[in-house]
């Protein structure tokens, strides 16, 4: 893959910032501050940033996937597209995502040449219909799973923030009305497709997203939009925004393009995901146009948050796969008392525990979205899916960390971040969607 001169200058810099002799020299902190604000502007320059995305006279008529028809049994095996796309993003996150995973979490930003590997492999592709320049046949909320479930095995901060267009794409490919697809579709298919992301929660106690405290009032000439959002995903680098407000005591999801009047967004910096930016929005009197309403009435925003939480379900399951498969051999080649720690049963029982419970956790998230993906109901499922992995993910975060002992605790093992990560998966009610 060909790289640009911004490209391989942030590559060079990453590189630098990770070289042990800093620490010697006590350039440290500088260094690291100088790579942060290298990778936001090379993120946002490769992104094409400003891009504005321009009505269409001759837009197409709304196009919705198909859904697959019902099996007569609940089938594992994947298919042949699905194994290819398992294998492709594994190697992206073995060779990729795991490399930068560390300097990105320092760092509170994604690297250029992780945006750049993930881009190469076109992951909104497989969101968007082929009349609107993507490859999707079916509406496919399995795939959609177990591209979350691989990117998070590599990094889940790294994997929130790749898959925060994606979701844009699928909520535009599923809702999207003829002119709204036919005006940012295509964009997702270039070469560089634009930052978009979805805003859903809110820093409220006891927040409901049934029940947005974010107002949409109606106005001559559209709506106008008055809130607060946070933990948005890549909010300070997208173009395109999925807001979720109150429109007349109904829930529903608007459109809002960068840059409009009214829009501040601060960064809002967390214990975990730290690699996906995450930022506060607030919405002062944003005006916009009657186009800007996502969808027509068939809309579901019940069904909009069920398909968030199975991504969020694929991420926590991804991120615990990657605990599990990284303390099983460490408990066989840490040695105490003149043997193994995995020879201790208390041991060999909590990681028999941690294969259980991701396991549990996979196929309770593909069996919701195997009956979303052949339009069966699945909303009990999703919510069973969710309630398991937001107790799970703690549990086996905090385990792995037990596993490792002291070695848990500190940044030379990967297992800290693991555990900052799953600790989100509880928190966060919105900002994907599968």
């Amino acid at each position: 893959m060909s790289r640009d001169p911004v490209g391989l200058a942030l590559s060079a810099m990453t590189r630098f910032a990770a070289n042990p002799l800093l620490d010697r020299l006590g350039l440290r902190s500088s260094v690291e501050k100088t790579a942060y604000h290298g990778t936001r502007a090379g993120f946002r320059t490769l992104a094409l940033a400003g891009r504005g995305f321009n009505r269409v006279a001759n837009w197409l008529p709304r196009k919705q996937l198909p859904e697959k028809a019902a099996p007569d049994l609940f089938n594992l095996t994947l298919d042949a597209d699905q194994q290819m796309i398992v294998d492709s993003l594994h190697r992206l996150a073995q060779e990729t995502l795991r490399p930068a995973a560390s300097m990105a979490d320092e760092a509170r930003a994604m690297p250029a040449e992780v945006f750049e590997a993930a881009a190469s492999l076109g992951l909104t592709l497989y969101a968007i219909p082929s009349e609107f320049g993507g490859v999707a046949e079916t509406s496919s909320p399995v795939t959609s799973v177990l591209i979350a479930e691989q990117l998070a095995w590599g990094d889940m901060g790294l994997a929130v923030a790749l898959l925060a267009p994606f979701s844009v794409a699928q909520a535009l490919s599923l809702w999207g009305t003829g002119e709204q697809q036919s005006r940012y579709l295509p964009a997702f298919c270039e070469e560089h497709p634009p930052v978009a992301t979805i805003a859903v929660d809110e820093p409220t106690a006891l927040y409901d997203p049934m029940m947005p405290s974010t107002q949409a009032t109606p106005t001559k000439s559209g709506y106008c939009l008055n809130g607060l959002k946070s933990g948005v995903v890549l909010g300070a680098e997208s173009d395109l925004l999925l807001v979720s407000a109150c429109l007349q005591g109904k829930p529903r999801v608007f459109l809002v393009e960068a840059g409009l009047p009214g829009i501040k967004i601060e960064a809002e910096p967390a214990m975990g995901l730290r690699a996906a930016q995450l930022t506060r929005l607030t919405l002062t009197n944003v005006e916009l146009p009657l186009d800007a309403l996502l969808g027509s009435e068939d809309f579901s925003f019940e069904m909009f948050l069920d398909r968030g939480a199975l991504l969020r379900c694929g991420l926590a399951t991804g991120t615990a796969q990657a605990a599990l498969d990284y303390v099983i051999p460490y408990c066989n080649n840490r040695e105490a008392f003149g043997e193994p720690i995995s020879h201790r049963q208390s041991v060999a029982f909590m990681i028999s525990n941690l294969a259980i419970e991701t396991d549990s956790m996979r196929l309770l998230t593909w069996r919701a979205a195997s009956r979303a993906e052949t339009g069966q109901s699945y909303h009990r499922e999703a919510c069973l899916a969710k309630l398991l992995c937001n107790e799970k993910a703690m549990e086996i975060g905090t385990n792995a960390v037990q596993l490792l002992g002291g070695h848990g605790f500190v940044k030379d093992h990967p297992v800290e971040r693991w555990y900052r990560d799953l600790r989100s998966v509880a928190t966060q009610q919105g900002g994907l969607h599968a």
